[in-house]
C-alpha cells in the first residue's frame, strides 16, 4: 500500500468522526446535554488519532519528502500546515467549552456547537484538498521507494504516538458512536 494510501484510508474514519461530531453537537446545542464519556472520546480521538497520529504523520515525514522534490515549503504545504493550526485551536477550545460544560455552565454548550461546526467544516474542506490535490501531488513526484520508506515512518508514528490496540479501540469507538448517533442517517438510507 502507497503512504498517501494509508493517508487516504485515515481520512475516512476522520470523516466518519466528523459526522458524528456534526450529530453530537446538534443534539447538545438543542437539548443541552450528551453523555460525558461520548464527547471526551470524541475528544480524544480529534487529539490522538486525527492530530498526534494523522498530523504526526504528515508534518514529520510527508511534507519533508515533498519539499525534497521540489514541492515548494510556502505554498500548499503551508496551508495544510495553516489548516492543522487551526484545528487544534478549535480542539482546544472545544475542550475548554466542554470542561465548562461539565460545571454546568449553559452558555458552553452553543459554543461547543458552533466550534464543532467549524471545526467540521475547517476539515471536511482540509481533506478534500489533500486527496485530490495533495496526495496526487506525491504519488506524482514520490518513488515506490518514497512511498515505501515513508509507509514504513507511519507505522513507527502510529507505534509511538497511540500504541499498540490503540488503532483498534478507535475503530469500535467510531463503530459504537456512528450507531448511536449516525443510525437515523443509516435508516434514510436503507
Amino acid at each position: 500500500m502507497k503512504a498517501t494510501q494509508q493517508l487516504k484510508d485515515e481520512h475516512e474514519s476522520v470523516r466518519l468522526m466528523l459526522r458524528i461530531l456534526g450529530e453530537v453537537s446538534r443534539q447538545l446545542d438543542s437539548e443541552g446535554t450528551i453523555p460525558q464519556e461520548h464527547f471526551d472520546g470524541i475528544l480524544e480521538f480529534l487529539k490522538v488519532f486525527v492530530d498526534q497520529c494523522h498530523h504526526g504523520k504528515e508534518e514529520e515525514l510527508l511534507f519533508p519528502a515533498l519539499v525534497k522534490v521540489g514541492i515548494p515549503q510556502d505554498g500548499p504545504i503551508a496551508v495544510m500546515l495553516f489548516e492543522h493550526e487551526i484545528g487544534r485551536k478549535y480542539v482546544r477550545v472545544m475542550t475548554d467549552t466542554f470542561d465548562r460544560h461539565k460545571l454546568k455552565d449553559t452558555s458552553a454548550a452553543s459554543a461547543i456547537a458552533q466550534n464543532a461546526q467549524d471545526y467540521i467544516a475547517l476539515l471536511t474542506d482540509h481533506i478534500d484538498k489533500e486527496n485530490n490535490i495533495l496526495f496526487a501531488m506525491a504519488d506524482d513526484r514520490l518513488s515506490e521507494e518514497a512511498q515505501d520508506k515513508l509507509f514504513d515512518g507511519f507505522e513507527k508514528i502510529e507505534a509511538s504516538r497511540i500504541g499498540a490496540g490503540k488503532h483498534e479501540e478507535f475503530h469500535v469507538l467510531l463503530h459504537k458512536l456512528s450507531d448511536l448517533y449516525l443510525k437515523k442517517e443509516r435508516d434514510v438510507l436503507s
